[in-house]
């Protein structure tokens, strides 16, 4: 299993990586060629990464996306897509136990 990170804020970054290390990152979802078994964590909030995730979703892959609990229309359009939601302050609450 690869775990791919698509989130460009280096804190969430290093966050991710300190919890599961090993994990890649890569700069935008589009980019990410995941398949059955991988996981990809996506930062919702940015551009494309919702539409992204249903392509990873179809390949297999496990999608877990974060973003600001204020963000109803996005956590809901990520959610309809078939990634696990979370809002951001419980997403790295509890990274390692989510991705680790």
């Amino acid at each position: 299993m690869t775990l791919f990170v698509v989130a460009p804020d280096l804190m969430d970054r290093s966050k991710i990586v300190a919890a599961v290390p090993g994990a890649v990152i890569v700069p935008r979802a589009e980019q990410v060629r995941a398949g059955a078994g991988d996981t990809i964590v996506l930062d919702l909030s940015r551009p494309g990464a919702i539409e992204a995730a249903g392509p990873l979703i179809s390949a297999g892959a496990r999608v877990v996306g974060f973003a600001s609990h204020v963000d109803r229309d996005g956590l809901d359009a990520a959610r309809a897509a078939g990634c696990e939601v979370y809002a951001r302050s419980a997403f790295f609450s509890r990274v390692a136990a989510l991705l680790g």
